[in-house]
């Protein structure tokens, strides 16, 4: 018999949610069996600097214990452990880990490094589940653990508070089993005691460098992946292509991970910002101009020249003021204005749509 015939069961579940999702979450674990024989580990996107209630608040809606995950901890089936703010929290043989690794869609703890350390650890032994968020945060994750032999769970769109997440999800994992979150704790406590291989396909070597990115190895994304071109909104180094089978993502050299949606959003905004930086300093320009003309009073020439310079920044100023409108009246959805990059769907992103070197800069 060989290592890939030894038959197990499902004894790893990773749930990740973002915007909406402590309900679905109470929901899935409220109807968790008493019995559940896996252990549960929960990312839901925090605010970095604020003490999470969610233990508490899972506590009550379940009679498994709820915890926050603690460094080092072995995994008890039966347990579910909810990461901490400020920390990813990672399966690292058969226990926990916290790392202050880097962010990963501007997110730590973020959903991927956990399904990801998952997906490395446990193989076909791993459920993960995606549920109500925006942006595309688990996507990537939840595909890794379904190559790896694993089983993919997402709630059903149409009964998320936000779709996005859950979208993403089924757009890079069809098989993935869709039910309401209601529906999911159920489904849980029976695939838990379904019996498989429990080798699995092998590791490629890029689920292995991004685990240890975030797990903070001193690993670099400069030795694994090829240049992308485009800087990194977080610390503006130089991103990296990651070959998502079809589906790009980026990482810079120290590891700062980017989906195409997270990181048009962030060049959007970074652009936002440098408009507004713009128009300031024009209107400083305009007015210290005007100031200059009136009391440059012994020198026709140089009131000219003054004046000149404040009406070339004050029209200068009005075009920034129209495209601050446009792009407003763009991100809005304004009749008549053309749809910004961020706003198209994920199957209409390519990378070509990213502004190179938009942050770096």
């Amino acid at each position: 018999m060989t290592h890939r015939d030894i038959v197990t069961h499902r004894d790893i579940v990773v749930a990740g949610a973002s915007a909406g999702g402590v309900e679905a979450l109470r929901s899935m674990v409220a109807e968790l069996p008493d019995d559940f024989p896996a252990s549960m580990l929960i990312v839901l996107h925090l605010p970095r600097h604020s003490p999470s209630a969610l233990p508490a608040i899972l506590g009550r809606a379940t009679t498994l214990p709820v915890s926050a995950a603690v460094h080092g901890e072995p995994l008890c089936p039966g347990h579910v452990y909810v990461a901490p703010p400020d920390r990813h929290l990672l399966v690292i043989d058969g226990h926990i880990g916290l790392s202050r690794g880097p962010d990963e869609n501007g997110h730590r703890p973020a959903v991927d490094p956990l399904f990801r350390s998952a997906a490395l650890v446990g193989g076909p032994r791993v459920i993960g589940v995606v549920l109500s968020g925006s942006r595309d945060d688990g996507a990537a994750g939840l595909a890794a653990i379904t190559r790896r032999g694993g089983l993919a769970v997402v709630q059903d769109p149409e009964d998320a508070l936000h779709a996005s997440m859950p979208r993403a999800a089924l757009e890079r994992v069809e098989a993935a089993r869709v039910v309401p979150a209601a529906e999911i704790g159920p489904l849980l406590g029976a695939a838990v005691r379904e019996p498989v291989e429990s080798g699995g396909p092998d590791v490629d070597h890029t689920l292995v460098a991004e685990v240890a990115m975030s797990a903070f190895d001193p690993s670099s994304a400069e030795d694994v992946f090829e240049p992308a071109g485009y800087g990194c909104p977080t610390c503006g180094g130089s991103l990296f292509l990651v070959d998502g089978e079809g589906v790009p993502r980026y990482r810079c050299r120290i590891g700062h991970a980017w989906s195409p949606d997270s990181l048009l959003e962030e060049q959007a905004a970074a652009g936002d910002g440098a408009l507004w930086v713009a128009l300031r300093a024009l209107e400083e320009r305009a007015s210290l101009g005007r100031r200059m003309a009136a009391r440059t009073v012994g020198s026709a020439a140089s009131s000219r020249r003054y004046q000149m310079m404040a009406d070339d920044a004050e029209r200068a100023a009005a075009e920034i003021r129209r495209l601050i409108a446009q792009w407003s009246g763009a991100e809005a959805g304004a009749p008549g204005r053309s749809v910004r990059p961020n706003q198209l769907r994920p199957d209409q992103l390519r990378p070509d749509q990213l502004r190179p070197n938009q942050i770096s800069s």
